[in-house]
């Protein structure tokens, strides 16, 4: 069931997502080579334990996860594109890291994701990265009253496809409000004008992940949740959390 927020409600949810813009943001002040992804979720713990919120990461444990999962980011690293476990991994010169991080605060929920380079950056990666942003903004850009859910996937498909990359078999976005995840699904790729009607007061994280080979194949690593290409390539992911307005999208996790 699609559950429409209120004004009120909005407003709530963009607190918790300022939680998470400022997780995200020391993350990313701190990733630095030789610093330990575990070093980086402590960094977003620190953020969240300030501002008296609580991680929907920590603990979640979906249907396919063999353990519930231990951290309160998602740290993914070169050919992972989602639901890295955070190890002590050290970053080196030319990682590319994807951070997904959520904050629940006063009973709602932000989740957002940023991807960005460590190190001397490869221009392949500077201009992957700077797509899934520009997904990640089409897709925002669609998010208008009157538009369908088509219309999201069908912007952030364009922009990932013409630019050669590839997107993951059935990843996407999501509805969000009381739980980091709720109905609708929203798709990365699809056909516009097709799909549930927009309405005001829908909210729904958008989250372009993009493959740099080209291909759509992944495959679990063998801790369960992380998800890797299978060619080998590295990958993206960008995501805010969006309400759907009368007045346009209003973004509630903007850093």
């Amino acid at each position: 069931m699609v559950e429409l927020k209120t004004n009120r409600s909005i407003d709530a949810m963009y607190e918790a997502g300022q939680v998470v813009g400022q997780a995200l943001t020391a993350v990313r002040k701190a990733a630095d080579v030789g610093v330990s992804l575990l070093e980086l979720d402590e960094v977003a713990r620190e953020v969240l334990r300030d501002a008296g919120a609580t991680s929907p990461f920590l603990g979640y444990r979906p249907s396919f996860a063999p353990v519930p999962f231990p951290a309160v980011i998602c740290a993914s690293v070169n050919d992972a594109i989602v639901h890295g476990i955070p190890t002590g991994y050290r970053l080196r010169d030319g990682d590319l890291v994807s951070i997904d991080c959520g904050a629940e605060l006063g009973g709602w929920t932000g989740d957002s994701a940023i991807s960005f380079t460590v190190g001397s950056a490869r221009p392949a990666d500077i201009r992957l990265i700077e797509t899934a942003e520009r997904a990640l903004t089409a897709g925002i850009e669609a998010a208008v009253v009157g538009n369908r859910l088509g219309d999201i996937a069908h912007a952030i498909g364009s922009v990932c496809r013409t630019a050669g990359y590839g997107i993951p078999d059935g990843f996407g976005g999501h509805g969000i409000g009381r739980k980091m995840h709720e109905d609708p699904s929203v798709p990365n790729e699809g056909p516009p004008g097709r799909g549930m009607p927009l309405r005001a007061g829908l909210v729904i994280a958008i989250e372009p992940m993009l493959i740099a080979g080209g291909e759509d194949g992944y495959h679990a690593a063998p801790d369960g949740w992380t998800l890797c290409t299978n060619d080998g390539s590295r990958a993206a992911h960008a995501e805010h959390t969006v309400a759907v307005t009368e007045s346009g999208p209003r973004i509630l996790t903007a850093r």
